[in-house]
């Protein structure tokens, strides 16, 4: 196939070499062409290598990146796909396919205009592994690699030959989902860094400054674990409240971490090994650190992220408590920024919501 990857990020670049080694003709749509090589490479978490591929082109010009591509992997934070999503659209051919990765964040309303070119939205529940940029344009760590994966289409009848092509592609066995409201209801990122940055920096001012920065997941406390299973119960109450679509995909934090308790799901998390090192978003400042507010941890995962479920809540008539408070603490720190909205779609009922996933 012709694939193109949009971003040469941490995932991009993954996703860019095991395409180009399953030979695969990989191109890179990317705004700094000239930092990226031809072959890229992914090592291990021993700094090992394990897997390399030739990229077939580098190109910061959207008609020559979509114009021949048969599958897209959008990379991109979800901030950005909807500004992505406009240069993309015009230039892809009938029956191409776009992969929104992760599949959170709102992104299949902006790409909805591609099925009119007879084109097939897919979205992955789950990136494959953790992964680690070692040197932009060059080399990423992965590791950690999941045993299985799961993805979900629009039209939904596609799912099935979605889930072969990524399977195909890394190698993990991948299960098609049902619908696509089970990536969007995905309790990952747009809680588990969410309610982590929360209790982390809940006493955050301006004019606070802190010595050192926390380690986002070795670090990880009972407090975090707390909020993180509330908020989680509050996704599961969607889930329950939706009729229409079989969500049994959409799984609790305690099955996906194996954990019944805050305290287990503290040392479960503690103890990953492909979370180790991870530090929390932050940058230097005279004295010591603040949080860095244009991290995507803060400018996707809480607008493009949290504030779609709390969104969903409401269209639904559903309280949800704990993820309100933590939206409210990251609106009284960070000045209001852009925001996905269902209604910037004409969806203000929860009628018009089923109907869109329908």
């Amino acid at each position: 196939m012709n694939i193109t990857i949009v971003g040469c990020g941490n995932v991009g670049t993954q996703f860019a070499v095991h395409c180009a080694a399953k030979g695969h003709s990989v191109s890179i749509f990317t705004s700094k062409p000239e930092l990226v090589c031809k072959q890229l490479n992914i090592v291990n978490a021993d700094g090992e290598m394990f897997l390399s591929g030739e990229m077939s082109c580098i190109t910061d010009c959207a008609k020559t990146a979509f114009c021949d591509a048969d599958l897209v992997f959008v990379t991109v934070p979800a901030f950005a796909m909807k500004s992505y999503a406009e240069k993309i659209i015009p230039n892809l051919k009938s029956g191409a396919i776009v992969c929104l990765t992760p599949g959170t964040g709102g992104a299949e309303f902006a790409f909805m205009p591609i099925l009119q070119k007879r084109c097939v939205i897919i979205g992955m529940q789950r990136v494959p592994s953790v992964a680690r940029l070692i040197e932009y344009g060059k080399t990423v760590c992965a590791s950690g690699y999941r045993d299985e994966l799961f993805v979900a289409s629009i039209p939904s009848n596609y799912s099935a030959n979605a889930a072969q092509i990524i399977t195909d592609i890394f190698d993990i066995k991948c299960t098609p989902m049902p619908n696509y409201l089970n990536v969007t209801l995905t309790p990952s990122n747009p809680i588990l860094h969410t309610t982590r940055l929360c209790t982390l920096f809940k006493d955050y001012h301006e004019g606070v400054v802190y010595e050192s920065v926390p380690l986002f997941y070795e670090e990880w406390n009972d407090e975090s674990s707390e909020l993180l299973l509330k908020c989680d119960s509050e996704v599961q109450n969607i889930c329950r409240a939706i009729k229409e679509f079989d969500l049994s995909l959409v799984k609790s934090l305690m099955v996906h971490y194996e954990s019944e308790t805050a305290h287990q799901l503290t040392q479960k998390i503690t103890s990953i090994r492909s979370f180790r090192g991870l530090k929390s978003p932050c940058k230097q400042v005279d004295g010591g650190f603040i949080p860095d507010f244009s991290s995507r941890y803060f400018t996707a995962d809480f607008p493009f992220g949290l504030s779609i479920l709390v969104q969903i809540s409401k269209l639904l008539g559903l309280d949800c408590p704990y993820m309100q408070q933590t939206l409210d603490w990251y609106y009284s720190i960070v000045p209001k920024t852009e925001e996905f909205s269902f209604s910037d779609y004409y969806i203000t009922t929860a009628e018009q919501l089923i109907n869109f996933y329908k």
